[in-house]
């Protein structure tokens, strides 16, 4: 071993820590973070799960209804309209944006901005049928491509039959994670637990 050391930009989605018999890869930051569109129920359950994960998590909800309820400690809260805030937070690979509201005025603009950004995962809540139309309107009112449609998860969440908001964020995370690691190369042919 030499003992040289060096400092390199890391890849998205790179391990924090990585080991082989001649070298030791030790990435600091940035942080995965978290922007979740809604303060609702699952929302707590989301921010609770994703911050045990090590997320940093910001909650925008600019309905005083919603937010005027919310408090979790280690997660930030703004009031801020959800495009604005999206713009403001500058997603790169190690965002991920998950729209919960079920109101078009606060998500299809969250969701605008977000599926132009370089965020690694877009998320959104509702039924097939609401995701139909939600897609029609993006493509309709805001003149995203299909290429961009295409980023969007929804339903939002892996398919485990989730059905209380606890299950639904279980669900979400775990899509979220799987897409995470996607990005980084095949984590199960590199011996890692699956």
């Amino acid at each position: 071993a030499t003992g040289t050391a060096t400092l390199s930009d890391a890849e998205p989605g790179a391990d924090t820590l990585t080991l082989t018999d001649t070298l030791l890869i030790s990435h600091h930051g940035p942080q995965w973070r978290l922007l979740v569109i809604g303060a609702g129920q699952m929302t707590d359950y989301l921010a609770k799960m994703a911050l045990a994960l090590g997320y940093g998590v910001t909650v925008c909800d600019p309905r005083a209804e919603y937010a005027d309820g919310f408090a979790l400690d280690g997660v930030a809260l703004t009031r801020d309209m959800p495009d604005d805030v999206v713009t403001a937070f500058k997603p790169d690979g190690a965002t991920a944006i998950v729209a919960l509201t079920h109101d078009p005025k606060l998500d299809d603009l969250a969701l605008m901005e977000a599926l132009k950004s370089a965020a690694f995962y877009v998320g959104a809540i509702g039924s097939r049928v609401n995701q139909a139309k939600r897609r029609a309107r993006l493509a309709e009112h805001f003149d995203m491509t299909a290429e961009q449609l295409d980023r969007l998860h929804g339903p939002v969440g892996l398919d485990i039959g989730a059905r209380t908001p606890p299950e639904i964020a279980l669900s979400i995370l775990a899509e979220m994670t799987a897409v995470r690691y996607r990005a980084g190369g095949n984590r199960a042919e590199a011996g890692c637990a699956v």
